[in-house]
């Protein structure tokens, strides 16, 4: 098929398409990490809203390092196809909310340019927890993290997040024009908040007085995102040829379930997302803890299951009643850590995300779960250990899955097969495994010890958590997951 999804008009009359022209809206909202996730959650969502209020909303994309977006994008005029995959069946949706792509590195100027443009109101991010340059030991900057050591010696030529961030808002503070609303929708405790401090720290260093202006004129609102987004495959692009007629390069997949929480603080107005869903708040930390311990922390534990036991996909690790027990405990044991969610039964909402999860449409695979362990541990599963620790509650299923992580660091599966360990503390983790410890007493010492920062020290010294880690990790060690289910 040679035709590239380019046109609107040329589509088959089954597809759903924008209830609106696209050119005929200019850009609002400037987004970094233009990659699968944003494709299925926050661009959808602008495209309801154009579709319902109209307005100048439209997204101009950024990549931060690699130009695969923009020669996927911008060739398609930024038209791409959503495909959501139920157990109903694939429908096909192209959406028109986004316009061209932009590669950083390649046109540092240009995105600096939109940056400083006042037509640019919301600067939106999806670009993982190991880009913003966050030290998790002190919640502030790592000064050596190779993107903030770049860009505070070089601010004029930001490479990363935060530097680009800071510079815009530099930019507009010098012109004397309105700043945009830096959007956090990564998956982060407090992320606006997060954000925030980084920023303000940042420009600290810089010029203390655009800090003070950031600190008094720039709102960081919190937000919490939630679809469940496998990466692209061939059979993606196939099924999006199928259902549209067109080649689409950059298709994406994704499930029927969506959920957006944001406060509702911008400082120069935004779309109009409750179009799409999204729902507006005082404070969305209830919900972004419920998801971040009960949803994330379970997918964890099952894509460490999953990659040790040899299941690749996050419905195969369900699709054993044994496996799919332990995560149900799980939830239930994380959603005992949790204060009320308003308008939300945690009951229902675990037993609505293991039927996400065992959705047989969905191919989410477990290595890709299990990649960045260091920057998702603390708040999915470590600190939700504690409070459960400390509060008497039943600590066994987070002992599996820390365990689990502690097996797949090592490097290989329960076959014996090499497992890659894909995290931004992995020379850390290799050096504190390299004398080969065998006892699970070592194991967890050279981890703890060898990755300062990532256990919280209460935990690390709780005596119950300790003694559950330590058998847990004994049965993975022995008996491999299949000890699990017998």
């Amino acid at each position: 098929m040679n035709r590239r999804l380019d046109d609107l008009d040329r589509l088959t009359t089954t597809v759903t398409r924008p209830d609106y022209r696209p050119a005929a809206h200019g850009t609002g909202v400037l987004h970094f990490g233009v990659g699968a996730f944003h494709r299925a959650h926050q661009a959808p969502a602008t495209d309801d809203a154009l579709a319902h209020t109209g307005g100048d909303w439209r997204i101009e994309g950024v990549s931060l390092k690699r130009p695969e977006a923009a020669k996927q994008l911008n060739p398609q005029n930024g038209l791409y196809t959503l495909l959501v995959r139920g157990p109903g069946g694939t429908r096909a949706r192209v959406i028109g909310a986004l316009g061209q792509v932009h590669t950083a590195p390649e046109a540092p100027e240009r995105v600096l340019d939109r940056l400083a443009d006042p037509a640019v109101r919301v600067v939106s991010l999806t670009v993982t927890e190991k880009a913003y340059g966050l030290d998790p030991a002190t919640g502030g900057l790592d000064l050596d993290h190779p993107a903030i050591r770049h860009d505070l010696a070089t601010p004029d030529r930001p490479a990363g997040v935060v530097g680009y961030l800071v510079q815009g808002l530099g930019r507009r503070r010098a012109a004397g024009t309105p700043p945009f609303t830096p959007l956090s929708c990564d998956n982060l405790r407090e992320n606006g908040s997060l954000l925030r401090r980084l920023a303000l720290d940042f420009a600290d260093r810089l010029d203390p007085e655009l800090r003070r202006w950031i600190e008094r004129d720039v709102p960081f609102p919190c937000t919490m995102v939630d679809r469940i987004t496998p990466a692209s495959t061939e059979r993606t692009l196939a099924d999006a040829a199928r259902l549209t007629g067109f080649a689409d390069h950059a298709a994406v997949e994704t499930e029927p379930f969506v959920q957006w929480v944001l406060e509702d603080r911008f400082a120069s107005g935004r779309p109009a997302w409750e179009a799409g869903g999204a729902l507006f708040v005082d404070d969305v930390r209830p919900y972004e803890t419920m998801k971040l311990r009960m949803l994330n922390g379970a997918h964890s534990l099952i894509a460490y299951l999953g990659v040790l036991g040899g299941l690749e996909f996050v419905r195969d690790v369900m699709a054993r009643p044994a496996l799919a027990s332990i995560v149900s405990r799980h939830m239930r044991a994380a959603a005992r850590t949790l204060e009320s969610v308003p308008g939300v039964d945690l009951e229902r909402y675990a037993s609505d995300l293991a039927t996400r999860f065992a959705n047989p449409a969905i191919a989410h695979h477990t290595r890709q779960i299990a990649m960045d362990g260091t920057q998702k541990l603390p708040q999915r599963l470590l600190e939700p250990a504690l409070v459960a620790a400390e509060a008497g509650s039943p600590l066994d299923t987070y002992a599996v899955a820390v365990a689990a992580w502690m097996r797949y660091a090592s490097g290989r599966d329960d076959h014996g097969r090499s497992i890659d360990v894909v995290d931004p503390r992995d020379d850390e983790i290799r050096t504190a495994l390299r004398s080969g410890p065998t006892s699970p007493a070592d194991i967890i010492d050279s981890l703890v010890n060898g990755v300062p920062g990532l256990f919280p020290e209460r935990l690390a010294r709780h005596r119950d958590w300790r003694e559950m880690l330590e058998r847990q990790l004994d049965r993975l060690c022995s008996r491999g997951v299949i000890g699990l289910t017998t």
